[in-house]
């Protein structure tokens, strides 16, 4: 019998563990031109730090479209008695919303525009598929912190993925400031997988996406990623688009600011690297927080929405 080890273990133990990645960053040649696709130095800088900043990829106008769509969503009673739409622990207060893609009939097109479709190709280097959308609101006064993680870590424990072969596109939806709780990021912590303590419960998403207790990287490993490389608050106006590594450690403080902060997060996943078994006899998370049902890959347009650069 051949023993298959698991190169990122977590949840196993009773004490955190750092590990070296065993996996790339950039899956396609940094040298090849990509239409609407990022440049050398940027490849470079993305592998570095583990994420890009990009300012002001969409246009106001396509972005207040975008925010527009956001707030019918969330205030739309169907959608909020629906299981993808998660309130703030503690209220009724709209947090985030889920499988947006299959919702809206805009954000489907939008997780297919080639601006964003084909920086996500360039990086993993193959064809890609939606394994995961959302919505994240901030409101103003109250909007809840998102404690630091590594997405990778969940979506390898809880869904099964396999390696690090994909990214998420955080769309500005608003405004990002110093005030609102903006998107934070440890650059060069894509290099470390942080192997979390404890164990996982059956259905923990149910708890997780309101406040999150599992997976979560002890205050000493998060001080080694931090004496690292630092922190980096992602700061920009609306329709400005992050892209960052599936491991790189990033949170959000709570919003007591008087500024709603509200973010389109889009996750591409190589078609290469799609969903196995759950770990540690987990059963798999629903369809709208981990795609299992459709793994084709999309095919990158050029959408026309109102006010298009």
């Amino acid at each position: 019998m051949v023993l298959v080890t698991d190169t990122y273990q977590s949840r196993v133990d009773n004490e955190t563990t750092i590990l070296m990645r065993q996996d790339p960053i950039i899956y396609s040649d940094p040298r090849a031109e990509v239409p609407h696709g990022l440049a050398h130095h940027q490849l470079k800088n993305y592998q570095k730090n583990g994420f890009i900043l990009l300012k002001g990829l969409f246009s106001e106008q396509e972005a207040g479209l975008f925010l527009r769509e956001a707030r019918k969503m969330t205030a739309d009673p169907k959608i909020r008695r629906r299981e993808e739409a998660v309130a703030e622990p503690g209220s009724d207060a709209g947090r985030s919303v889920f499988m947006v893609h299959r919702l809206s009939e805009l954000y489907r097109q939008l997780v297919s525009d080639v601006r964003v479709a084909n920086i996500a190709r360039q990086i993993l280097g193959s064809e890609v598929y939606i394994h995961q959308s959302r919505v994240n609101l901030k409101a103003g006064f109250s909007g809840k912190e998102f404690h630091w993680h590594s997405d990778f870590e969940t979506w390898h424990v809880e869904d099964g993925m396999p390696r690090m072969r994909a990214l998420s596109c955080v769309i500005f939806l608003t405004e990002n400031n110093e005030f609102n709780g903006p998107l934070m990021l440890m650059p060069g912590s894509h290099m470390h997988y942080i192997s979390c303590a404890g164990e996982t419960l059956q259905d923990h998403y149910q708890q997780s996406l309101r406040k999150q207790r599992h997976g979560i990287a002890d205050p000493a490993a998060l001080s080694f990623l931090a004496e690292r490389g630092g922190i980096q608050s992602m700061k920009g106006p609306a329709g400005s688009v992050v892209f960052f590594d599936c491991n790189t450690m990033h949170g959000s403080n709570s919003n007591i600011s008087p500024y709603p902060r509200a973010n389109l997060f889009f996750v591409y996943n190589s078609v290469e690297n799609t969903l196995e078994s759950p770990r540690g006899g987990l059963k798999p998370r629903p369809e709208f927080m981990a795609t299992r049902q459709d793994f084709s890959p999309m095919v990158p347009l050029e959408p026309a929405y109102g006010g298009r650069k």
